[in-house]
């Protein structure tokens, strides 16, 4: 595949680390609720073992609350909506991981627009990772 370098293009976002502690507990992201990584392993936890439909609404606030986390870093450290986010840089992947929990959530409780919309957002920033995260 041919990459084509698009000049007006912002730069790739590199994160600063994540520095929530491990092992990460509902107690440890309830001290660092800011941490995409923190909302993303708990989504992540909560959506593989759901069950009830409280524990796919459990799941999927989990993973709105990473979502929404991973936007507001995002957006601090400069990026504009748009723009490569690389899996590769392992501080992005809280964030990443956090917008494909919102997807899983989202395709668990079938809201499929919702789905799609995270995959595009996934897609958008580093495709490679919404192949390997979806």
């Amino acid at each position: 595949m041919t990459s084509i370098n698009n000049m007006l293009a912002p730069p790739p976002i590199h994160l600063p680390e994540d520095t929530i502690p491990t092992p990460i507990t509902e107690a440890v992201v309830l001290q660092h609720p800011a941490s995409p990584l923190g909302w993303a392993t708990l989504a992540e936890e909560a959506i593989a073992t759901a069950e009830s439909d409280a524990d796919k609404a459990r799941a999927y606030a989990f993973a709105r609350t990473g979502y929404h986390r991973s936007l507001d870093r995002l957006r601090a450290n400069g990026w504009k909506g748009f723009g490569p986010v690389p899996f590769s840089h392992v501080p992005n992947q809280g964030v990443l991981r956090a917008i494909a929990a919102l997807a899983n959530a989202s395709k668990m409780i079938g809201d499929t627009s919702e789905y799609d919309r995270c995959w595009q957002m996934l897609s958008d920033a580093d495709p490679d990772c919404a192949k390997e995260l979806l």
